[in-house]
């Protein structure tokens, strides 16, 4: 976006900076807090201002939908509004706090969501890359701004390359056949890399191919290839020491960062604030011969390019942004625009025509996310929360709710476990006082305890106290997560998560987690004070209708660091959702995570599903509105939802080709398909019509169709193109995405609908001449509402080349 002239003045500027820096001020440039040079007028910069979906660890901001859910809005429109937005809270916090707050903002992340298993599943956008590519790319383009000359904030894409798992995530090799690695991996970084919405990337954790993904020659063959300007390069955080450290890659910290500096990492992500151990490392690798000035020259560059499009060496009158206040800050607009983004990413999975519902019923919320709203680590403080029985209790006359949870005691012996029951908590400790807790099941026997006397949540101090002073589980390692483990006599012991620790109690009855083994801990009886299926149960029969409100936390069983085993709902949450169900038939499963889920009962037997990913403040006022018919649930899945884990290959398989997974090579029944989603309008396609059935490489066909919206009410579709290559002699996708838009048309009216496919696009990698192939084929064209719900077939003839090396064709079996 910026012309030949601003470039030009950047680069001579940069230049001039390079001939007055001493190369001490030089190395004080590449870390995370480039060190301040007064005498030049360099004021102190910093990298990695969080802003995956709106401003992260910054105190309140706007919060949106977490990136997951904004994809399932289709919406590039939108999500560029939410990236501009963000980019706005960015430079207010920044006006406020310079030395805290940077304008280089580490997102979007572009992984393509290969694996729902994977725990970051919620900051990507889709399984698909050109998906990927083309919202990602709209979110960095809002965060970036329109000024022809200027940047809003400085957009990072993350993670390269190749990063889809957490578990052992710093020494697992992600192995990328060449097929994969430029049909799959790199095209989702490309595109906003190639728009210069992106400005910048950061590598991953990984090793790529047996090489630290930090010394990847793919960040200099293909990366900067791409970009029409300069790309600063960071490290993620720590793992340039990996190299040395837990890779073992090359013998020392002087050698990985030599070896980092060189592969074309711009930016050192280490040791938080502290520059000293990174500059003495690069210093005594100059001293070693290791690296030389032109590469920290080559460095600095780029840091300094970025910088200058910030205009943070600029005089403040110069700054485009100047007037943007603290008022911007979860402003009006900004809220409304959370509401809006969380309505379109509403997926309705199935219906039977429960929905939406009347205005006049009896509705009982239920399950463990029916009261809150739950952030996740990459998430801003909420300035203010709508839950969903909120929502819906501002609009019907009747609304009782309950998490769904048994509310227990815990007892040893005689003697009962008690807790303070005011606002700040204290130590849990056993005696005669008797205190209830709610027990949140979050998956794979992991739950959480709520204190019923004051609402918080039961950690552990730094101590080994457990206190019961906590909102919920969070923080990057998380202490309010055990685990009952049953023994012989019905009693349990009680795990501790984080540390592995079992719970006791000590001479004064506290309770501690300083067991190391089960001998060590203490048994505890459970009194169930309330039932919590059984509650919900009586709470449903009483009501016209029951939204069961299901799905993750968060901060637990699949997030950063942490991937899950499996797709099962959590068990005590699928137990009292058949109880519900068994009450009142009449029951609407509103399934809130960070991923899918293998809900097939759900789907066997429920009139109603839908999913939203965690959706920020609004939460609530959008679903309520979905629900009642007040919006239209526009969103579609950006991913294959699967019945089971076993239909997935190993976690560490990152060969889609081989694996037969994603929706491009998943040969099974997919329980919701790749952008499945209904609408409560009806559509019916009519018409395909291609403007040319035979092209040249490199020429583009306009694919039309007309859809009618045939119901009795206003709809959303989202048409969708995707095609297939007849003959192949190597295996080629099931189905592939081409296009989509989004469409909202009113009762009874018919629209033509123009999509696009590039004929350049209907390529293949291949290794042995080094370039995509276009091959002379057919490919069927299809348009329809999913991956697999398809309307309308048509045929393009390709003229491309022929195999170089014929043998036999790879036929493409048909699509379902």
């Amino acid at each position: 976006m910026t012309d030949r002239t601003t470039t030009t003045a950047i680069r001579e500027r940069v230049d001039d900076l390079l001939t007055r820096l001493t190369l001490p001020e030089k190395i004080g440039l590449l870390h995370q807090w480039q060190a301040p040079v007064p005498r030049l007028g360099l004021p102190g910069f910093r990298t990695g201002t969080e802003a995956l979906h709106g401003v992260a660890w910054l105190g309140a901001a706007t919060v949106f939908p977490q990136a997951i859910g904004l994809a399932s809005s289709w919406n590039p429109d939108l999500i560029r509004a939410v990236g501009a937005a963000v980019g706005d809270e960015v430079r207010a916090k920044h006006q406020a706090d310079p030395h805290q707050v940077g304008l280089n903002v580490w997102a979007p992340v572009v992984n393509p969501l290969r694996d729902p298993r994977w725990g970051r599943n919620e900051e990507g956008w889709s399984e698909d890359p050109w998906l990927t590519g083309r919202l990602a790319t709209a979110y960095a383009q809002g965060l970036r701004g329109e000024h022809p000359e200027r940047l809003r904030t400085a957009p990072t894409v993350k993670h390269f390359l190749g990063y889809n798992n957490e578990t052992d995530r710093a020494t697992t090799s992600s192995n990328l056949p060449p097929r994969v690695l430029h049909e799959y991996e790199l095209p989702a970084f490309r595109a906003p890399i190639a728009a210069d919405a992106a400005v910048a990337a950061m590598a991953s954790y990984n090793l790529v191919d047996g090489v630290p993904a930090h010394l990847s020659p793919l960040i200099d063959d293909e990366l900067r290839r791409w970009a029409p300007g300069e790309v600063l390069v960071v490290g993620d955080a720590g793992a340039v020491s990996n190299i040395a450290g837990v890779q073992g890659h090359l013998p020392d910290d002087v050698s990985g960062f030599a070896a980092a500096l060189r592969a074309g990492i711009d930016s050192f992500t280490e040791h938080d604030a502290d520059s000293a151990p990174t500059r003495r490392y690069l210093t005594e690798a100059l001293d070693r011969g290791l690296i030389t000035e032109a590469d920290v020259d080559r460095a600095v560059r780029r840091a300094l390019t970025i910088r200058l499009r910030l205009g943070d060496l600029d005089p403040p009158h110069t700054d485009p942004y100047a007037t943007v206040g603290p008022e911007v800050i979860n402003c009006a607009a900004h809220q409304n625009l959370a509401r809006e983004a969380a309505r379109q990413s509403i997926v309705l999975l199935s219906n039977q025509g429960l929905l939406p519902l009347p205005s006049d019923l009896r509705v009982a919320v239920l399950g463990p996310l029916a009261d809150i709203v739950h952030t996740d680590w990459y998430s801003g403080t909420l300035p203010y929360a709508v839950s969903v029985s909120d929502g819906l209790a501002q609009r019907l006359p009747q609304v009782t709710s309950h998490p769904g949870t048994d509310r227990i005691g815990l007892r040893v012996g005689d003697r009962h476990v008690g807790c303070p029951d005011d606002a700040d908590g204290g130590p849990l400790r056993v005696g005669e006082a008797v205190a209830c807790f709610d027990v949140f099941d979050w998956g794979r026997d992991t739950v959480a305890l709520r204190a019923a006397g004051n609402g918080r949540h039961v950690g552990v101090d730094d101590d080994g106290t457990l206190v019961n002073d906590r909102p919920g589980p969070g923080g990057w390692v998380v202490r309010e997560t055990f685990q009952f483990d049953p023994l012989p006599d019905g009693t349990v012991l009680l795990r501790h998560l984080a540390t592995d620790r079992y719970v006791t109690v000590d001479d004064d009855g506290l309770l501690r987690v300083d067991g190391d083994d089960r001998q060590a801990g203490t048994p505890f009886d459970i009194d169930v004070v309330v039932d919590g299926a059984a509650r919900a149960a009586e709470l449903a029969a009483a009501a016209d209708v029951a939204v069961v409100t299901l799905g993750n936390h968060p901060m637990v069983n699949g997030r950063e660091t942490e991937d899950r085993l499996d797709l099962s709902l959590p068990a005590r949450q699928e137990a009292m959702l058949r109880a519900v169900h068994a009450a009142n038939p009449r029951t609407v499963l509103v399934v809130t995570s960070s991923y899918p889920y293998a809900i097939g009962w759900a789907r066997e037997h429920l009139p109603a599903v839908l999913w939203s990913s965690h959706g920020g403040q609004e939460h609530g006022h959008a679903l309520a509105e979905v629900l009642l018919g007040d919006a239209e649930p526009g969103g579609r899945l950006t991913q294959t939802w699967y019945a089971d884990a076993a239909e997935l290959p190993d976690l560490l398989d990152y060969d889609v080709i081989g694996a037969d997974s994603t929706y491009l090579y998943y040969r099974g029944e997919p329980l919701y398909p790749f952008g499945h989603g209904l609408s409560y309008a009806d559509f019916d396609y009519r018409d395909l019509r291609l403007n040319a059935t035979s092209v040249s490489v490199g020429e583009d066909v306009e694919v039309s169709v007309d859809v009618v919206n045939t119901g009795d009410r206003p709809g959303v579709e989202v048409v969708q193109l995707y095609t297939r290559q007849r003959r192949s002699r190597v295996k080629q996708p099931l189905r592939q995405l081409r296009d989509a838009t989004r469409v909202v048309l009113a009762a009874g009216e018919r629209r033509t609908v123009t999509l696009r496919l590039r004929s350049a696009e209907l390529g293949w990698w291949d290794a042995e001449r080094g370039r995509t192939v276009v091959e002379e084929a057919t490919h069927t064209v299809l348009v329809g509402r999913s991956a697999t719900d398809i309307r309308l077939v048509g045929a393009l003839a390709v003229r491309g080349e022929s195999p170089a090396h014929p043998s036999r064709p790879h036929a493409v079996s048909g699509v379902r």
